[in-house]
């Protein structure tokens, strides 16, 4: 099955902003992970008005990337490496860092039990929040092709949602077994921002490339 969207509202936001990882709190306030060395940060944001009221710049050689939010413990990792980082969510100089077993770090997501993490492969990991050990880990597939690339995360309604990086596409994917269910394409959501003078980066490859890359 293939599915749209709607577009029912729109919020100011930083440009200058790499964001990586983005989750929304609550009480009209988001987090967000961006990235590019030395530019790095942790953000709480206004999502009314896009005003960042609190921010935690990274050290210059780390490049943030997925953000999650589990209780009042932010978790973020980074680009690269195998290092992440657990914030306080009301105090963001309370942190500790700790280290993984994913390639790398692209995106999280948590269904407020246990982590899911993906590093740009066709992996999907899923992490105890207090070890942080890999407990279990998938391969995305779509008719029997793995499907690569699985970058940002969200848990939503019993799925996992993943962008396929430099695509428009989500693919909605069971944490059991990795299957792909379902796809949401958003090039007609490039093409609206194009239109209205925006800045946004060109996917690589063909809408038939959204459903499947391989490595």
């Amino acid at each position: 099955r293939f599915y749209s969207f709607d577009l029912v509202r729109e919020y100011p936001h930083d440009p200058e902003a790499f964001t990586q990882g983005l989750l929304y709190a609550g009480n009209d306030t988001l987090f967000e992970s961006t990235g590019l060395y030395h530019q790095s940060s942790v953000r709480k944001v206004d999502l009314q008005t896009g005003k960042v009221l609190d921010q935690h710049q990274m050290d210059g050689h780390m490049f943030g990337e997925g953000l999650t939010l589990l209780d009042d413990r932010l978790f973020q990792v980074t680009w690269l490496k195998n290092d992440g980082f657990i914030y306080d969510r009301h105090n963001f100089s309370k942190r500790e860092s700790f280290t993984h077993k994913m390639r790398d770090g692209w995106g999280l997501a948590t269904d407020g039990k246990i982590l899911f993490g993906s590093d740009g492969t066709s992996k999907l990991y899923q992490l105890d929040p207090i070890s942080l050990e890999v407990t279990k880990t998938v391969t995305v597939k779509y008719q029997d092709n793995d499907v690569s690339y699985i970058n940002e995360l969200e848990y939503i309604n019993g799925e996992v949602w993943a962008n396929v990086w430099q695509t428009d596409c989500i693919a909605r994917v069971s944490h059991e077994d990795g299957q792909v269910a379902s796809w949401i394409l958003l090039h007609e959501l490039r093409q609206q921002l194009w239109n209205s003078g925006n800045t946004v980066s060109s996917p690589y490859g063909s809408l038939a490339n959204c459903i499947v890359r391989r490595t």
